[in-house]
């Protein structure tokens, strides 16, 4: 109750033993959405015995193939996809230095490239505690790209915190609230 089903798949999204997912709703405007979340299968209503039996198939299928891979294979690299303009790209997590929130889409930005992604900070911050930090409340970064806390100057006469990351030579602000968990990261790292 007070939940909705992408909400449901967000959060079991995020568990290791997580269960492949189908939807089944009236609505077919969530559908991007759900397979941004790994949705296996997206059915709207009414529903053909026929079409759901080829849902549980693929559901099955899914299950099968992930047991598989997770057997043979050391640890499949987690990806964030970016779609745009009719494109989609995967990009490895490993290679994320940054997440700016900007309006309603996230820059996400790697060594080489930026882009736009239509998701939240908070569900990265959620789902990735170990590998991003809060340091302003529209930015985390990659806790392994940090190199040095620096003062800095924005040139619009405000003063205050910035962090020199790995391979990219613009600086991302740090809060004040975000200072400290900041300093303690930086001394872990030592």
């Amino acid at each position: 109750p007070g939940v909705d089903g992408i909400e449901v798949a967000r959060a079991l999204r995020s568990r290791p033993d997580a269960p492949a997912v189908v939807f089944v709703t009236a609505h077919a405007t969530h559908a991007v959405t759900a397979f941004d979340l790994d949705a296996v299968d997206y059915l709207t209503k009414p529903v053909r015995a026929e079409r759901l039996q080829q849902a549980l198939q693929k559901a099955e299928r899914f299950l099968k193939e992930r047991r598989a891979l997770q057997a043979q294979a050391p640890a499949v690299p987690e990806t964030v996809l970016i779609q745009d303009r009719g494109r989609a790209e995967r990009v490895p997590l490993s290679e994320v230095l940054y997440l700016k929130s900007e309006y309603k889409y996230l820059t996400v930005r790697t060594a080489t490239r930026s882009h736009i992604l239509d998701g939240s900070l908070n569900e990265f911050e959620e789902r990735y505690p170990t590998r991003f930090l809060r340091v302003h409340r529209n930015a985390l970064v990659a806790r392994s790209a940090i190199r040095a806390l620096e003062k800095y100057d924005d040139g619009e006469d405000a003063e205050g915190w910035a962090l020199r990351l790995d391979a990219i030579p613009e600086p991302v602000a740090v809060s004040r609230r975000q200072l400290a968990a900041v300093r303690e990261v930086l001394k872990e790292a030592r």
